[in-house]
């Protein structure tokens, strides 16, 4: 059509297309489901409404119409869970992972990567790499302290002088800037663990003024100093009130036998500080096992100083290795029990996957103490340690400021045995500890993966079902929702999900992956004042 010689005919065009577009209310109308918003609110009979990948309405949709519409009779609508504590960064950056459906299939659309003080210095560039390789989830980023502390001082165990300290707090702020959601650590871990209370508490103080968090895997979860694990939620209380901003224990635990029954005490200290008006949280995988490394169970923080090749170098002096074999050992008589720690995963040697360290011991003719030397000498292991106990857990998993993680991360199927809470964490929160032991009810469940983690980690505009957030939605058949996985057959996808939507597109649909990666990486949104939800159920 030549526009010039029918000057009304190009407008006229423009018109019909424009009504052809307004004849929809929506491009997806979910209608019939039970609601839950995410707030902890009852559920509730209503549609949700999505226009250009956000929410635009939560209630009744009467006879509106839409492009898509999915018929949710019969299922659970609510916003896609957030994983505050994940380790899927390296996977999602692989073209074989980047989909992440064991996440999608466990209703997860939005990872918190780089905890335990790891992850690049280099934010801006981990993005670059994740954007890249397209990603089926959303991403929020913590800056490592123990990544800067090695940028900075690499395995050094010594304080900083000014000029390093001084280093350390620019590397902080510039992953501030480049969105980073708040500062983690790994206290327990070398060189974090190198680090004294106070040059965390100036660390800190950087995330603080950008409305960050101080995310932290304790410096003891167990019984290892003369603190003990107690000990050291008072040293996160202390960087949270010194510093002036929220802390979140993550993986909360009362790890090995000396520690078991502190579950109580450790609220108690938690429950104080909230009550003095600071804002303290804790996150928690819904399994009385845990993961860890041969490394960092039974590897005494001394003998790990200039890293890798440190350690091997002191193994191979006589004296030395005496010394280290002496501090695994005292490790092992403290409750690092070997025959309830099963090898995860062994590059060097998989016929190891699978066993304990025990049977390992008996099988070589040793004591389990070298054969955990000569596994850590070949390379290292992964572990599966079942250390905790149930009632510590559901102690912890009761408490509305304790929000559902997984510290798990993306592994090929059927690659080593890994801890199920890769592929689990979210449907075992709620079907065994909501639905079947009713420790709290299934909005309460739900709240602990949606909106208590978005409010509390600044995650934008997503962790409710409201108008203008974003439509990261999950729809759910709660009788069918459930873990396959146990701890011999790790590899197994969840069930229930139907339908997975990450900003408005769907990863899933009527049970199957669509291929779709619309995930992105998301800056920090701002801070919220405390007695703002995330402070109550």
């Amino acid at each position: 059509m030549n526009a010039r010689r029918f000057p009304g005919a190009l407008a006229l065009c423009c018109l019909l297309l424009a009504a052809c577009s307004e004849r929809y209310d929506y491009d997806i109308l979910i209608r019939g489901g039970m609601v839950i918003d995410g707030t902890g609110a009852p559920p509730f009979a209503g549609d949700v409404g999505i226009r250009d990948g956000h929410i635009v309405l939560v209630g009744a949709a009467g006879d509106a119409t839409a492009r898509k519409v999915i018929d949710a009779a019969g299922l659970y609508v609510a916003p896609g869970f957030i994983d505050g504590h994940s380790h899927a960064a390296d996977g999602l950056a692989t073209p074989e992972l980047s989909e992440a459906r064991p996440l999608l299939a466990q209703g997860v659309t939005t990872v918190v990567v780089n905890p335990d003080g790891g992850g690049p210095v280099d934010l801006g560039r981990q993005r670059q790499e994740l954007l890249a390789a397209s990603i089926g989830v959303n991403v929020a980023q913590f800056i490592g302290q123990g990544s800067v502390r090695r940028e900075v001082l690499g395995m050094a165990d010594r304080a900083p002088s000014a000029e390093e300290l001084a280093g350390m707090k620019e590397l902080v702020r510039a992953g501030m800037e480049a969105g980073a959601v708040g500062l983690s650590t790994g206290l327990f871990y070398t060189p974090g663990g190198y680090a004294s209370t106070e040059e965390v508490i100036e660390l800190s103080k950087v995330a603080a003024e950008y409305g960050g968090v101080y995310h932290s895997h304790l410096r003891d979860e167990g019984d290892y100093t003369e603190g003990g694990v107690v000990g050291s939620v008072d040293e996160l209380i202390r960087i949270s009130r010194e510093a002036g901003l929220p802390g979140i224990v993550t993986h909360v635990k009362a790890y090995r036998p000396g520690a078991w029954g502190k579950a109580k005490e450790i609220v108690e200290h938690l429950e104080r500080a909230r009550q003095e008006g600071l804002e303290i949280y804790a996150d928690l995988y819904p399994y009385d096992a845990c993961g860890g490394s041969i490394q960092g169970v039974l590897v005494p923080n001394w003998a790990e100083e200039g890293g890798r090749e440190g350690f091997l170098r002191r193994l191979q002096d006589p004296k030395e290795r005496a010394r280290v074999r002496a501090g695994m050992q005292e490790n092992i008589d403290r409750g690092v029990l070997p025959d309830r720690i099963f090898i995860r995963g062994h590059r060097a040697d998989p016929s190891l996957e699978g066993k304990t360290l025990q049977q390992i011991a008996d099988e070589r003719g040793q004591a389990p103490v070298d054969a955990a030397m000569d596994i850590e000498a070949a390379g290292g292991a992964s572990l599966v340690q079942f250390l905790m106990t149930e009632e510590d857990v559901q102690a912890f998993i009761r408490q509305s400021w304790t929000m559902t993680a997984s510290d798990g991360g993306l592994v090929p199927m059927g690659e080593g045995v890994p801890h199920p809470r890769n592929y689990s964490t979210f449907p075992r929160r709620i079907r065994r500890y909501a639905v079947d032991l009713k420790l709290d009810d299934l909005a309460s469940a739900i709240r602990s993966m949606t909106s208590l983690p978005a409010s509390v980690l600044r995650i934008p505009e997503r962790g409710e079902l409201r108008p203008n957030r974003v439509a990261d939605i999950v729809v759910f058949d709660l009788d069918r929702l459930r873990d396959n996985t146990d701890y011999d057959r790790p590899h197994q996808l969840a069930e229930g999900m139907v339908h997975v939507l990450v900003g408005g597109a769907f990863a899933m649909e009527n049970g199957e992956f669509t291929g779709a990666k619309a995930g992105q990486v998301l800056g920090r949104a701002a801070a919220k004042p405390r007695g703002s939800a995330a402070t109550g159920r």
